[in-house]
């Protein structure tokens, strides 16, 4: 028999080869079909005042009409309320809303895409948008619980090139993985989306059923199989720096400002160009589409260089 200090002994020697062994799969990286060389943006800012004005009156209208967006809304009939309350308030200024669904619903209008599973119905909605985006070369990814201002989102990408790669929104880290935060929306340009459903095809990289043992969230299998097509997560900011897609409703971001900038409340809470908001309650989307979208000063104008307007036969605000 081992003496207690033999076993001891015999525990650390098998722990430390178990932690050596973890570094050695933490290490190893397959090859990949796009070389780390190929991603030029870590910080996608959106243009500035100053950029805007180098552009010429007829260039951006030629820009705002080109800038349209697809939104893969991602719905289940547990969620109807969000569901609904989606399709009455910021959805309406997607170029094509279009809302993918877990089963068939008699209550509203859905894809049903007739998966259980979260990850392969993300998948399948991707794959689905991708063949059916026609002209638009922008693609939103959002859960019905997030409130979403699509024309900030379409001056972001203004400039930007969707024939590159851009995966961007709330950029986070997770070990060695950067990825882009699901419930604050994902923004993907066509080439990525275009990377992203030829890596379906590869089971080894990117496998539509998930690991028993260690199970990923949707958003870091999203990341994970993007980046071996060399496409990596990018944060969306405005033109001082400031985050624009927000992991929190404007109530809890007022709250935090008024904690940690007493003394300038708005500036310390967030951007005046943010995209997205989250953890809002059907309600209070409600009354954000009525103070983004509805309440005006009478005869104030915002001297805006460029429109946006409303997709073609919407009923939006």
């Amino acid at each position: 028999m081992l003496t207690e200090g033999g076993s001891f002994m015999k525990g650390m020697m098998l722990g430390s080869l178990f932690c050596l062994v973890l570094s050695f799969i933490g290490s190893f990286s397959p090859s990949t079909e796009y070389k780390v060389e190929d991603h030029h943006h870590h910080h996608v800012k959106a243009p500035s005042k100053d950029e805007l004005k180098q552009l010429g009156d007829s260039e951006m209208q030629e820009l705002s009409k080109q800038v349209q967006v697809y939104c893969v809304i991602m719905v289940q009939p547990k969620i109807l309320v969000y569901w609904a309350t989606a399709l009455d308030t910021w959805s309406k200024h997607c170029d094509k809303p279009v809302f993918y669904t877990s089963e068939n619903s008699k209550a509203l209008e859905a894809f049903d895409l007739n998966e259980k599973d979260d990850w392969a119905r993300l998948r399948k909605a991707l794959k689905h948008a991708y063949e059916n985006a026609g002209d638009i070369r922008w693609f939103f990814v959002a859960q019905p619980t997030t409130f979403a201002i699509i024309e900030n989102l379409k001056h972001l990408v203004l400039t930007k090139d969707p024939s590159e790669p851009f995966y961007l929104g709330n950029a986070m880290k997770s070990g060695e993985l950067d990825y882009v935060s699901f419930d604050s929306g994902i923004v993907l340009s066509y080439e990525a989306l275009k990377r992203l459903v030829e890596v379906f095809n590869d089971q080894d990289k990117c496998p539509e059923k998930r690991g028993a043992l260690w199970k990923m969230t949707d958003d870091k299998q999203l990341a994970e199989c993007l980046k071996y097509k060399g496409v990596f997560a990018e944060n969306g900011e405005d033109a001082h720096g400031k985050g624009l897609f927000n992991s929190k409703s404007v109530e809890s971001l007022i709250k935090d400002g008024m904690r940690d900038h007493p003394n300038n409340v708005v500036e310390g809470c967030c951007s005046d160009m943010a995209v997205t908001f989250t953890g809002m309650s059907p309600s209070q989307m409600q009354v954000m589409m009525f103070g983004v979208y509805r309440l005006r000063p009478y005869g104030h104008d915002f001297h805006d260089h460029l429109v946006f307007y409303p997709p073609e036969g919407s009923d939006n605000d």
